[in-house]
């Protein structure tokens, strides 16, 4: 069977295992169903998810006039330190920033290699962990904007690292840690204006476990511009990347934007 469409990033459902899901426009693929199955992808072309024209994915799945112009690619979606809609200024788009930015986010230790801090809105708990691949993920935090979020996530971040080694997370190389340990050493280093809500979150561990059956000894990462035919049998799905025999991986995300053909 053929499944043709723009990619975006899989949609997922919690349990043992998570769910994976590619969503097109009239159809979607249960990728959970397909581990073990031969898969091809072969690449057709660009359409931006903002503007739907033909035009070469620039970053995030948007062309380079979308991306530098529309409200959800703006700096504060991947520094969230430059939120500024708590103080009634705008970015691009003021009643969008204020709908997204005030809203109640999360600050977070996960385990996906080493251990990591981020921010999510408390509306993408447990998705935002799914998506990064996160063996173990705790609350460290909740607060009522994405300003205060981010000045947590900047304050930490001289202590802990903000990225994922997404190489040792996808070879399952990961470092046993006590995150809730962890967590009740951070009140010191968390600034004064976010120290009491410290104490209203809830100190609850979120174990994730994902649809693999062979992790990948080694590491050959799929460019779908460079190579635009590819097939492989799927051993496994862990973030927004899809595993195959021979090594090679695929990170979905990365491809939002491109129209691909899949044949299983």
């Amino acid at each position: 069977m053929q499944y043709e469409g723009v990619l975006t990033k899989m949609q997922t459902e919690q349990g043992t295992p998570i769910q994976y899901y590619l969503v097109f426009e009239n159809s979607f693929l249960n990728m959970n169903q397909l581990l073990g199955r031969d898969l091809e992808i072969n690449f057709q072309g660009f359409k931006c998810l903002n503007c739907g024209k033909k035009k070469k994915i620039y970053r995030t799945g948007f062309c380079y006039d979308c991306f530098y112009s529309i409200p959800d690619a703006g700096d504060w979606i991947m520094r969230p330190e430059l939120s500024t809609a708590h103080l009634g200024i705008a970015d691009r788009d003021l009643e969008y920033e204020k709908k997204v930015q005030l809203q109640p986010h999360i600050v977070y230790l996960a385990s996906a290699s080493d251990m990591k801090v981020g921010v999510t809105r408390k509306t993408q708990v447990p998705t935002r962990w799914i998506d990064q691949g996160a063996s173990q993920a705790i609350p460290l935090i909740e607060v009522p904007n994405r300003y205060l979020a981010g000045i947590t996530e900047v304050a930490l971040k001289d202590h802990f690292s903000d990225k994922i080694n997404w190489k040792k997370m996808l070879l399952n190389d990961i470092m046993e840690i006590d995150l809730i340990g962890r967590r009740n050493e951070m009140h010191a280093l968390l600034p004064d204006e976010v120290k009491e809500y410290f104490e209203t979150t809830p100190e609850k561990l979120y174990t994730l476990e994902y649809p693999v059956l062979e992790y990948p000894k080694k590491i050959n990462s799929l460019n779908l511009t460079k190579t635009p035919a590819y097939s492989g049998k799927l051993t496994g799905i862990k973030g927004q990347y899809l595993m195959f025999e021979d090594g090679t991986v695929f990170n979905v995300r990365s491809y939002e934007g491109f129209e691909v053909i899949i044949s299983v």
